[in-house]
């Protein structure tokens, strides 16, 4: 019987690599030429070890949270600043799909108090700068005072793993904040004039300005109103600016909260080329009551709403949202430990392949 060395082992090991890798190589591309969904995820600057670990399991796209970094640069550095992060991350192997969570502060444009002129000047500025730096979505919610709220964030879920739930009446109890009362009026208020001086800069400068809806979506949240939390609120906010790029970031389990029928739903919005990213989850519940679960655990038909995306001719960015925190994970970032967004995105990309979804 015929024996190896261990050179001949190794020498043979990297030929079958070599081949292995032009192999690869040479593979026909599942995209096509009309691009594919841009399946990502959120990943904040200088986050080396998730930005591994998303290139590991095969994420080509970054949602950058920047407001951290943006809130700290005078306007003048903006565009400088933007320019090196997407360098950044394109030297980790992402391209920046869009930013989340306003990236600037913007605080006082929602509750709609002295000095909001100027964080207004602040997002003109942004949006003009995120347009010459080649970043052409904006995701941003109108939550104010108060933004994404849970009453318990260590309900056990599925195994022991931990997530999150809201509970209307457990939230009433802690009473109202500084903020005291807000109403629905002085909400809507607000929201159109921000609305009428951000929007045509926007437009100008085709940055989409994708909405993101009120969470929980509740008519009130500890005295302070909340109006992004229908469907038909969404088309009353799209309708103070009509423009191609006043659109939505279609959070599914929020539509579900308020009980809206999220097939039909994103069907109308898709044909109005309205869906600018996904947000990608399911809850237990709705209304006045819910609690996260894993994307394969909850009511929603998920292989369904991710084809309804595709035959809709959505190829925007859609990026899985609120996983449970896994065993041996910290629960100090609800929602957003790495165990249960790889579980999720390897759900995603199941159900991509099933429906041959093209995927970037």
């Amino acid at each position: 019987m015929s024996r190896f060395t261990r050179r001949q082992c190794v020498q043979g090991s990297l030929a079958a690599m070599t081949v292995a890798g032009s192999t690869a190589a040479a593979l026909p591309s599942k995209v096509p030429a009309g691009g594919g969904i841009k399946l990502s995820e959120i990943l904040n600057p200088g986050e080396t070890g998730r930005m591994k670990l998303a290139k590991q399991i095969g994420i080509n796209h970054a949602i950058a949270s920047i407001s951290g970094v943006m809130a700290k640069v005078p306007r003048s550095q903006y565009l400088q600043v933007l320019t090196q992060m997407k360098a950044d991350y394109a030297a980790a192997g992402l391209k920046i799909a869009g930013v989340e969570s306003w990236p600037v502060p913007a605080e006082k444009i929602k509750l709609g108090i002295a000095g909001r002129d100027e964080e207004i000047e602040n997002m003109i500025a942004i949006v003009e700068a995120l347009s010459k730096a080649g970043i052409d979505m904006l995701c941003y919610n109108f939550m104010a005072g108060l933004g994404w709220y849970r009453t318990k964030v260590n309900v056990l879920e599925r195994g022991g793993a931990l997530t999150s739930e809201f509970d209307s009446k457990a939230a009433e109890a802690q009473g109202l904040t500084q903020w005291g009362e807000i109403t629905e009026e002085k909400m809507w208020a607000n929201m159109e004039y921000f609305q009428k001086a951000v929007m045509p800069v926007a437009e100008k400068w085709n940055v989409k300005m994708a909405l993101h809806p009120d969470d929980p979506p509740r008519q009130k949240l500890r005295g302070i109103a909340r109006i992004v939390n229908s469907a038909a609120n969404y088309r009353r906010i799209m309708d103070i600016v009509p423009s191609p790029v006043n659109g939505v970031t279609f959070c599914q389990a929020n539509f579900v909260a308020m009980g809206e029928d999220i097939y039909k739903l994103a069907a109308e919005w898709l044909k109005q080329r309205k869906i600018f990213f996904v947000h990608y989850r399911d809850i237990q519940g709705q209304g006045a009551y819910f609690r996260e679960t894993f994307h394969d655990n909850g009511p929603t038909d998920m292989p369904r709403i991710l084809k309804i995306y595709a035959d809709g001719g959505f190829r925007g960015a859609i990026r899985p949202d609120h996983a449970p925190t896994m065993e041996g994970e910290e629960n100090d970032r609800p929602g957003y430990a790495m165990k249960g967004k790889i579980f999720a995105i390897g759900y995603m990309k199941g159900i991509m392949d099933a429906h041959k979804i093209p995927c970037e």
